[in-house]
């Protein structure tokens, strides 16, 4: 159909000549509401959104001379996070002299991420940013 032909008859329907497929030869155009359209577009788009799920990074914080009771609290709460499908960001900061026991700072790492392995998969082992020692790890995925 010809462009002045379509166009006369979206006028007489008092109607909208959308362009769908300008790419395809030859072009694709429709006669419809363009207002009802777009809205139609954006409910979908608002519906997909909601069904999206977006992971957050929560920070659980240990010192290098916990101890082991504390080590579970903490475990408790990053197993928490977890089953929400948040990721969890361990930190532990060595303040001053404690910079000469990073042997106890990883053996607390370890300790923790043995609490929490039922729930979790270690994504980024415990490596040092600065004065801290960081360890990142994500829920467990049942496949």
């Amino acid at each position: 159909m010809k462009l002045e032909d379509a166009m006369a008859l979206a006028y007489e329907k008092k109607l909208d000549l959308v362009n769908i497929s300008p790419t395809a030869k030859p072009p694709v155009c429709k006669i419809l509401d363009y207002g009802k359209y777009r809205y139609e577009l954006q409910k979908r788009d608002k519906e997909a959104k909601k069904k999206q799920k977006t992971t957050q990074v929560k920070e659980i914080r240990l010192s290098t001379f916990i101890e082991d009771h504390d080590i579970n609290v903490k475990a408790n709460t990053a197993i928490k996070f977890l089953k929400d499908g948040d990721k969890v960001k361990v930190s532990l900061r060595f303040k001053g002299r404690e910079k000469d026991y990073v042997s106890r700072g990883l053996e607390v790492m370890k300790k923790f991420s043995e609490a929490i392995s039922e729930f979790s998969v270690i994504e980024k082992k415990p490596e040092f940013e600065g004065r801290s020692l960081i360890m990142i790890v994500t829920p467990k995925t049942d496949k």
